[in-house]
């Protein structure tokens, strides 16, 4: 165990940080596989609900929504004090203890206890892994890098992210395939108990390797302020960041809802269904947020290719409203893994756009908390409006994922509409300093 004195990263020796790197980022891809398990699973695990007795045939949708919509509410209320709880609390403590109750809330959600219990978990999960352990993924990134080395280690972040997710992720899908002849609930319940072992693993890690570091508490300039809020609150580039990550964000977890589409219209193998979506939600991550960093840096704008790309969002979206549920199945795949390439890309680069927009250092904090704030509101509805969409059309999936990509495609064109603004505003800004 590491002893008591404070560590700087040059104290640290290069395999030390790495591993912390490594440590970090895996996490970040795990910490949030139980809530997020509909995802990639939402027919198994609605099987499990419903042999458990949690949902019926005709509302296990809106079930899973509201399940997702627990947890969004939760975290949506954490997500700014997750920040200044990061810069009170050392990162090694918020670490093995945010691993820790995630991984004993997960063995409990294993059990398929009432539906009562089940929401519970959730909302817990929502304290668990936003207001204990979000703020710490990349203030561990920067503890463990110098002053030149952060940009390197957290795009190395992003791509050990998205390894750890595309192997977990198809060792997933094989576990739930194996054991689906085992009953409903049998598979979903297994794969709940590896994902809590390997969150406790995590947990253990943590405590043991994460030093405590020198200039972590309280290391933000000034610390939380009112002052801080209003300043923020004032600066129109905020505001139009903020509402340009709400339909981006809306639009980039809609693309999940090509899960169901695959399963219920397109009538997909469910051995395709889920190498689709496991790509798509883990594997894409390692090519395209870095891809579309590179293209914002080379055209000198994020917002020019929010709204460049978001368009091409929308006409996809718009494409899959009309694509018959005949379709080849290799297109299809295509289709969802572009959308999600194009929708993974633009996610990634929205909260540039606080730096595109020239917003001060010493407020960055404030304002990347306002944005989570705002930005993230899409997880506490769209799950629970999309599901009763399904639910009630009732045998016509595909009108419903109709209406669903309908409502998808009109967010991509706001977000579009958001991102011009934005250039807008830092245009005339740029014009009146000019003139000053």
């Amino acid at each position: 165990m590491l002893g008591s004195a404070e560590r700087k990263a040059s104290d640290l020796s290069a395999g030390h940080r790495i591993f912390l790197l490594i440590l970090v980022s895996i996490g970040s891809s795990i910490i949030y596989t139980p809530a997020y398990l509909q995802y990639v699973f939402e027919e198994p695990l609605g099987k499990a609900l419903i042999a458990s007795g949690g949902a019926t045939p005709e509302n296990v949708a809106t079930t899973l929504g509201t399940l997702l919509s627990a947890y969004a509410m939760t975290a949506l209320v954490c997500y700014l004090p997750s920040g200044i709880v990061a810069d009170i609390v050392r990162v090694r403590t918020l670490s093995w203890v945010g691993f820790g109750l995630t991984a004993l809330l997960t063995f409990w959600y294993a059990m398929f206890p009432s539906l009562t219990t089940i929401r519970f978990l959730f909302v817990a999960m929502g304290v668990t892994t936003i207001l204990i352990w979000w703020g710490i993924r990349y203030k561990l990134v920067r503890l463990i890098s110098d002053e030149n080395g952060y940009s390197r280690n957290i795009g190395l972040s992003y791509a050990f992210y998205g390894l750890a997710g595309l192997i977990l992720g198809f060792f997933n899908s094989w576990l739930v395939a194996h054991l689906a002849s085992r009953g409903d609930i049998i598979p979903m319940r297994t794969l709940l108990f590896i994902l809590g072992g390997l969150i406790m693993v995590l947990a253990v890690l943590s405590f043991f390797f994460i030093p405590k570091f020198e200039g972590e508490i309280g290391s933000s300039e000034g610390g939380f302020s009112v002052k801080q809020i209003g300043q923020v609150l004032a600066n129109p580039v905020v505001w139009l960041a903020a509402a340009t990550l709400f339909f981006v964000y809306f639009f980039y977890t809609g693309v999940n809802q090509t899960t169901g589409y695959m399963n219920k219209v397109m009538m997909l193998a469910p051995a395709v269904v889920t190498m689709v979506a496991t790509v798509r939600t883990y594997g894409i991550s390692l090519v395209s947020a870095p891809f579309f960093g590179w293209v914002a840096e080379k055209v000198g704008s994020p917002s020019r290719v929010i709204a460049a790309a978001s368009l091409l969002v929308a006409v996809l979206f718009a494409g899959f409203a009309v694509l018959p549920s005949g379709a080849n199945a290799i297109l299809t795949a295509g289709l969802v893994i572009l959308l999600a390439f194009i929708a993974n890309g633009v996610f990634g680069i929205v909260s540039s756009q606080l730096t595109e927009g020239k917003v001060a250092p010493a407020v960055f904090g404030t304002a990347s908390g306002l944005l989570s704030v705002i930005g993230f509101l899409p997880d506490t509805f769209s799950y629970t409006w999309f599901g009763s969409i399904r639910d009630a059309a009732g045998d016509a999936q595909e009108s419903a994922f109709h209406q669903i990509f309908m409502i998808l495609g009109g967010a991509a064109l706001l977000a579009a509409v958001c991102a011009i603004a934005l250039v807008v505003v830092i245009r005339i800004r740029e014009k009146k300093n000019v003139e000053a």
